[in-house]
């Protein structure tokens, strides 16, 4: 039962986080900053899930060792949203957020470098899979410019690895024994706090009147944001790194679908190569986890 919660966790999680791109390229779309589009993704996110956690009576009391843990962690997943914005801006949505679902490749390398993993032939292939399918999809939408397209690919590049140890923070640090409310609140709350720095130092953050672009926000807020967030904290509690990574395979394509329907971004057969590659690199690693994870990395 456990696993199968998992399981509907992060199936929860990957598809709402795949809505992600839509609403941040209409909010960009109507003349927000990468700044203002996070500050208020990540304001009005935790605003919600701090309401929610007191009236469900949740304890926000932590210790000075689960907060310091806890803003290690703020800082790893504030860099992911920044660096995908970023990506967003540049190269097409639907590619920006396939190249950042590499990110269990990142998590297999952390394992193996940090936590003694053992590697293997697996790992490397997975690792050369993933390289030709970002090429493949790189040059499938070659065609199609929206920026700079090499600062695109860096920042969805950049999004891997800061994603990937977000999600072995979480699993491995004393934020396992977080309530996952809880833990979601303090992320998002300190990256609205820093976004909103970064954002006064640049040009400000406006305040919203407009009804119309209030959907956007709550848009992006509640199920891309909140939803998603607080349901990814609770898969990788359930069923672990490995298997929520695996999982999340319906972000890149619920992106890739959007992108083509709303932003009419390109689907060539180069692209679809690399989609199936990245996937297949995807499903090698977690194969591998599965068959050979340790006590850690199994349920609990």
């Amino acid at each position: 039962m456990n696993r199968l919660k998992g399981i509907l966790w992060a199936a929860l999680s990957s598809s709402t986080f795949g809505l992600a791109p839509l609403f941040t390229l209409l909010l960009l779309g109507v003349g927000y900053s990468s700044f203002e589009v996070l500050t208020y993704r990540w304001g009005v996110a935790s605003v919600c899930l701090v309401a929610f956690g007191m009236l469900s009576g949740r304890n926000f009391r932590l210790s000075w060792p689960e907060l310091k843990t806890v803003v290690v962690l703020s800082l790893f997943r504030a860099v992911t949203s920044f660096s995908l914005v970023i990506a967003y801006q540049n190269i097409a949505s639907g590619v920006a957020s396939t190249i950042h679902f590499m990110y269990p490749l990142a998590v297999a390398l952390a394992m193996i470098c940090f936590f003694r993993e053992r590697g293997s032939a697996r790992i490397f292939l997975a690792v050369a899979l993933s390289i030709v399918g970002a090429v493949l999809l790189s040059l499938g939408n070659d065609g199609f410019v929206r920026g700079n397209t090499t600062l695109g690919i860096v920042a969805a590049a950049v999004s891997v690895f800061s994603y990937g140890g977000y999600i072995v923070g979480v699993r491995r640090s004393r934020a396992v024994q977080i309530d996952s409310i809880v833990l979601t609140c303090y992320v998002m709350g300190i990256g609205a706090l820093l976004f909103f720095i970064g954002g006064c130092c640049s040009g400000g953050v406006r305040f919203e009147t407009d009804p119309r672009v209030w959907l956007y926000i709550l848009g992006i807020a509640l199920p891309a944001t909140a939803v998603s967030n607080m349901a990814l904290v609770k898969a990788i509690k359930c069923i672990g790194p490995t298997m929520t990574s695996i999982l999340g395979a319906m972000e890149p394509f619920t992106a890739v679908v959007i992108g083509i329907l709303v932003f009419g971004e390109p689907f060539t057969l180069q692209g679809a190569g690399g989609i199936l590659l990245i996937v297949a690199a995807v499903t090698i690693v977690v194969w591998k986890e599965r068959k050979a994870a340790d006590p850690a990395e199994r349920p609990q």
